[in-house]
């Protein structure tokens, strides 16, 4: 495969970067990335790397927009209200560029579609706002050996977890069990999500490109109010009920 004049004159920015090319923006054509959520996060996810030419993007989302989503999730408009959310995305998305594949999936995530839906694509990306999908999304992505950019966003805050099964820790790492969720609506501000889905995007690049240093072994948290970035090292956990060896092992 080789690139247009078009598509020359259009990731110029890119192909001049020694870490990217013409070969790497190859790479990002031809990748697969499914998203999980059109809100907050996943706008801003969808709009740079539909932007950045990567080749197919899957979101899924089955909320419709509402008033109160207008302060963060900006590709929607008052003229939207009522809309299912991947319906005017996948319009915004192919209006910023045609090249790239988007699929809608008015859909809700579940452990019953999950496995069929992911099964295709080089990476995942959890944009949700619940503790429930951010674990339904890890459990599936370390059985089927995928890795997942997985992003949360609360009051001034926002964290950025880079699960790549065999080599990092996952969310079960962490916590057994899913969260709590009675304090997943203490609102936020809506640079927030932007700049973590921006930071989301980039780990997917890095991911396809192979290039930088990818958090796979870090929690990368923002906090808004001190314009500070911080990284937590997270250890993979040997006794994890979900991604250690033995565990795995007695799946297959």
């Amino acid at each position: 495969m080789i690139l247009t004049d078009e598509q020359f004159q259009r990731y110029k920015k890119h192909i001049i970067l020694p870490e990217i090319g013409e070969s790497g923006q190859i790479k990002l054509r031809n990748s697969k990335v499914f998203i999980v959520g059109a809100g907050g996060l996943g706008i801003p996810v969808c709009c740079y790397l539909t932007a950045m030419g990567v080749g197919r993007l899957a979101i899924i989302d089955d909320d419709v927009i509402e008033l109160g989503n207008l302060q963060r999730q900006i590709l929607y408009n008052v003229n939207s209200i009522g809309r299912p959310k991947v319906e005017v995305l996948k319009e915004n998305l192919t209006s910023l560029n045609p090249d790239v594949e988007i699929i809608a999936i008015n859909e809700r995530l579940t452990e019953k579609n999950i496995y069929n839906l992911i099964s295709d694509y080089d990476i995942i990306v959890d944009c949700s706002d619940n503790f429930s999908t951010k674990y339904l999304t890890n459990d599936a992505c370390v059985r089927l050996n995928k890795p997942v950019v997985i992003g949360g966003v609360n009051r001034f805050e926002g964290q950025v977890y880079v699960v790549v099964p065999g080599i990092g820790y996952c969310l079960r790492c962490i916590f057994d069990e899913v969260p709590d969720e009675k304090h997943n609506d203490d609102g936020i501000v809506g640079a927030i999500p932007g700049i973590i889905g921006a930071l989301q995007a980039l780990e997917v690049i890095k991911i396809i490109l192979d290039i930088g240093a990818t958090s796979k072994d870090e929690i990368l948290i923002f906090d808004g109010l001190k314009t500070s970035l911080r990284k937590v090292h997270v250890p993979k956990n040997p006794e994890c009920p979900l991604c250690n060896t033995t565990t795995l092992a007695n799946k297959d």
